[in-house]
C-alpha cells in the first residue's frame, strides 16, 4: 500500500548479467537531466561524482550542495545505479514530511520514467515508516486502552476528541495506506493514539485477524522489494536502537536534512516518566493481575505526582532521596506487574491479546524508563551518558515529567551506522565556522587526522563529541572492537547562486547586545525602518515567540503593510499567505528558520533579532557543554556556537531560493561583529557582501522594492 510504483518480486529482478549492464552514472545522469527539462549543473555533477565514489569505495561522505544545485537527484542517480546493478536497497532517509513527499511524489516517478529505457525496467520505490504513523485495523474494531490524559475528562476536549475519532474510523474505509500524513487535515496526537499501535503493542501479522490487509506490514512487504526505500531520520534511528529489524537489509544509506540526524535521534533515544503514566500502565493492568499488585503502581503513581509537583523544573545533576526512593518503588512495582503478566500472549481471542500485550508494553516501557532514570545517577557526572530534567508546562497543559536523554549519539551512530553501512549525509548546510568537522564530531566520525582522507579540513579545539568515550573518538585499533577503519570525505559543491551580488549581510552593530527583558525599543526602530525600506516582504525569525508577539504587536500599526505573526493560523497557511501577498511580512520563530521556501518578490528582506544560542538553562544543551569540557574541549564552540551557527545559515538560507531573488539578511545582534567567536558564525553563512552601514543597506532595499 505504501508502495509508489508495484514492488517487482526477487524473482523478476534483472539477473546479475543484465544488471552488469547498466549504463555508467553520467549517462544516467544525463538522461535523467534532459528528460526532467533542467540543465546541467556543475555542483550537480561533482556532487553525483562524489556519491558514486563513496558507493563504490565504502568511505562515508558529508556533501553540502547550496539551494538550487539539484542536490536530490545528485545522489539518486546513483543510488538507483548502485540498487539495480547490485540487486539490493538503498535507504534514503529525511527529516521533513515535505521532502519526503518531494522524492515519492515527484522526484523518483519521473526519475522512473527517465530511466526506464536506460536500465530496462521501472525503478521501484516505496516509502516507510514507523509502524505508528499507519493505522491499525484491529484498534479501529476493538478499541484502544484507557488514555489517562486530564483532557479526556474536560466534556469539551472529549467532544472534539470523539469527533477525531468518528472520522478517522470514516477514514480507515477509505485510505489506500492508513499512513497518517495523508490525513488531511490532521488529527491530534490524542486522537491518532486510539487507532495505532506501536511495535511492541502489535499482535503479529501471523495473529491478527487483519495480518493480511495491515498497512503497517504491506508498507514493509513493499520496501522489501523496493530498489528505493524513502524513510525519515528517525525510523533511522529505531532501526538503530531496537533489537529487531525495522528496515530491510541495506549496505547504502542516504542520509539528506542531514543537519537535522542528531536532534532526532537524540529525540527517538529519550524517554519520560510522569505519574500520569505510571497511572495508565496501572489501569491497563489492574483487571489482568491481582489488584493488589496493580494498587502497587498506583500507590507509586501518588508518591510521584506530589514529588514531582514540588520539584523545581531543569536538570537534575543530584536525584533527591525521596524521588530515588519513590522511582526504585515503581520500578519494583513494574517489574512485580510484568512477572504476574507473563510473557506476551500468542494465542487466544485477539481482543485480549491485544489487551495483554497494551498493557505489558505500557509496564514495560515504564519498568525500563525507571531503570534508566535511576542509573543516570550512578556514575560522576563527568562520566554520564544519560541527563535528567524535569519539565513543567507554564499552563499545566501537560503533567510535570521526567525526562531523560543521551548527552551524545555519536556512539550510537558509529557503531550502528558507520561501522555497518557506507553513508552519504547530504544538506545545504554541513560546514560550520569554514569546516565539516563540527557537525560529523557529532555524528561520531573521528577527526581529520584519525583515518579520515578527503576535504573534511578543520580544527578539533572545540573537543570530542558529547558522552562520547575514547573509543567513539578515534579509530580502534588493530584487533580492538570492530577493527574496522573509520574514513570519510567531505565536498562542498558550493551553490548556483552568486551570493556577494545577490545578497547582503547586514550586521546592526551600532545596536546594544539584546538583553533578557525582551526587545529593546532601539531593535522595535530598526526592525520597522527595515521592513518599510523594503516595502513589506519580511521574513522576521526570532529567538522566543515572545519576541516574535512583542515585534509584531508594537508594529503592526506603524507599517504601512500586512504584518503576519506566527501562531496567528496555522503555520502552513501563513507561509502560502506570506508567499501570495508579496508586500506581507511573517514574524516568527524556531520552525520557520527551516520551514519557509519563498521563492520571488515576496521575500527580499531576512530579519533575525538575535545569535540563536541555546538558552542557559537548557537541560540537553548544558550538559553537553559541561561534558566537552570535562574532556578538555570547548563546550561554548562545540555546542551553544555551533548550535547558532547551524540555525544562523538556515536562516539565512531561507533569503536566495531562485536564480532571480535579491535582498538582504539582517542580523540586529551586534555580537556577530565584535564578540570573539562572530568570525566563527560569519564563516558559516553564505557570502554574501556585507555591511555595518544601515543607511547604505536601507537605500539598498528601497532599490530592490523599487525594482
Amino acid at each position: 500500500m505504501a508502495s509508489v510504483s508495484a514492488p517487482s518480486s526477487a524473482a523478476t529482478r534483472p539477473s546479475t548479467d543484465s544488471a552488469a549492464k547498466v549504463p555508467e552514472m553520467g549517462t544516467l545522469l544525463a538522461a535523467a537531466v534532459e528528460a526532467i527539462g533542467g540543465a546541467e549543473r556543475p555542483g550537480q555533477v561533482t556532487m553525483a561524482e562524489a556519491v558514486q565514489h563513496a558507493i563504490e569505495s565504502g568511505e562515508h561522505l558529508a556533501a553540502q550542495a547550496g539551494t538550487g544545485t539539484g542536490k536530490s537527484l545528485a545522489y539518486l542517480v546513483p543510488a538507483i545505479r548502485h540498487a539495480v546493478s547490485s540487486r539490493s536497497t538503498v535507504v534514503v532517509s529525511t527529516a521533513t514530511i515535505a521532502l519526503q513527499r518531494q522524492l515519492v511524489d515527484r522526484d523518483l516517478p519521473r526519475l522512473s520514467e527517465a530511466l526506464e529505457p536506460l536500465l530496462g525496467r521501472k525503478l521501484d520505490f516505496a516509502i516507510l515508516k514507523g509502524r505508528r504513523n499507519y493505522l491499525c485495523l484491529h484498534r479501529v474494531q476493538t478499541g484502544a486502552p484507557d488514555d489517562p490524559e486530564e483532557g479526556l475528562f474536560d466534556p469539551q476536549a472529549l467532544s472534539g476528541l470523539g469527533r477525531q475519532i468518528t472520522r478517522l474510523h470514516e477514514w480507515a474505509d477509505e485510505t489506500r495506506t492508513g499512513d497518517r500524513d495523508e490525513l488531511v487535515p490532521g488529527v491530534s496526537e490524542q486522537a491518532w493514539r486510539q487507532v495505532a499501535v506501536t511495535a511492541k503493542e502489535c499482535l503479529g501479522a501471523q495473529r491478527c485477524p487483519y495480518g493480511t490487509t495491515c498497512f503497517a506490514e504491506l508498507a514493509r512487504a513493499d520496501a522489501g522489494e523496493a530498489d528505493i526505500v524513502v524513510t525519515n531520520h528517525a525510523l533511522l534511528a529505531i532501526d538503530a536502537l531496537e533489537e529487531f529489524q525495522v528496515l530491510p537489509e541495506h549496505d547504502v544509506v542516504i542520509i539528506d536534512e542531514a543537519h537535522e540526524l542528531v536532534d532526532r535521534v537524540t529525540s527517538v533515544a529519550a524517554e519520560d516518566l510522569s505519574a500520569s503514566s505510571v497511572e495508565a500502565a496501572a489501569r491497563r493492568c489492574g483487571r489482568l493481575i491481582e489488584e493488589g499488585l496493580a494498587d502497587r503502581l498506583q500507590e507509586g503513581a501518588d508518591s510521584l505526582k506530589v514529588l514531582l509537583q514540588d520539584q523545581a523544573p531543569g536538570r537534575m545533576d543530584v536525584l533527591p532521596s525521596p524521588l530515588g526512593t519513590t522511582l526504585a518503588a515503581v520500578r519494583d512495582a513494574a517489574h512485580a506487574c510484568l512477572t504476574a503478566l507473563g510473557p506476551a500472549p500468542k494465542e487466544g481471542d485477539p481482543a485480549d491479546m491485544a489487551a495483554r500485550r497494551a498493557a505489558r508494553s505500557s509496564v514495560e516501557d515504564l519498568h525500563d524508563t525507571a531503570v534508566r532514570l535511576l542509573g543516570a545517577f550512578e556514575a560522576e557526572i563527568a562520566k554520564r551518558w544519560d541527563v535528567v530534567w524535569l519539565e513543567k508546562h507554564v499552563e499545566g497543559r501537560r503533567p510535570p515529567t521526567l525526562r531523560v536523554a543521551p548527552i551524545g549519539v555519536g556512539g550510537l551512530l558509529r557503531a550502528s551506522l558507520f561501522e555497518t553501512r557506507t553513508a552519504v549525509l547530504a544538506s545545504a548546510t554541513l560546514t560550520l565556522g569554514g569546516s565539516f568537522e563540527p557537525l560529523a564530531r557529532q555524528w561520531g566520525l573521528p577527526p581529520v587526522h584519525a583515518g579520515t582522507s578527503g576535504a573534511a579540513a578543520g580544527a578539533s579545539a572545540a573537543g570530542p563529541e558529547p558522552g562520547a568515550s575514547t573509543a567513539d573518538r578515534t579509530d580502534p585499533e588493530p584487533g580492538s572492537g570492530s577493527g574496522k577503519e573509520l574514513r570519510w570525505s567531505g565536498i562542498d559543491v558550493g551553490s548556483p547562486f552568486d551570493h556577494p551580488r545577490a545578497g547582503i549581510l547586514y550586521i546592526a552593530r551600532h545596536l546594544p547586545q539584546p538583553g533578557r527583558d525582551g526587545l529593546p525599543e532601539v531593535y522595535l526602530d530598526e526592525i520597522a525602518e527595515l521592513v518599510d525600506a523594503a516595502g513589506g516582504r519580511t521574513l522576521g525569525l526570532f529567538s522566543s515567540m515572545r519576541a516574535a508577539r512583542q515585534a509584531a504587536d508594537a508594529l503592526k500599526d506603524r507599517l504601512g503593510h500586512p504584518l503576519l505573526c506566527q501562531g496567528e493560523d496555522s503555520t502552513s497557511l501563513l507561509v502560502k499567505q506570506f508567499a501570495e501577498d508579496e508586500r506581507t511580512s511573517l514574524f516568527g520563530t524556531l520552525s520557520l528558520w527551516q520551514g519557509v521556501d519563498v521563492p520571488g518578490p515576496s521575500l527580499q528582506l531576512v530579519i533575525v533579532d538575535r545569535i540563536p544560542f541555546p538558552r542557559p538553562d537548557d537541560p540537553l544543551s548544558s550538559a553537553r557543554q559541561r561534558a566537552v569540557a570535562a574532556h578538555g574541549g570547548n563546550g561554548f564552540m562545540a555546542v551553544a556556537a555551533t548550535h547558532a551557527a547551524l540555525l544562523l545559515a538556515q536562516g539565512a538560507g531561507r533569503l536566495l531560493r531562485s536564480m532571480e531573488d535579491r535582498g538582504v539578511v539582517a542580523i540586529l545582534d551586534p555580537r556577530l561583529a565584535t564578540a570573539r567567536y562572530g568570525d566563527f558564525l560569519k564563516s558559516s553563512l553564505p557570502p554574501f557582501w556585507t555591511t555595518t552601514d544601515p543607511a547604505v543597506v536601507r537605500a539598498a532595499l528601497r532599490r530592490i522594492d523599487a525594482g
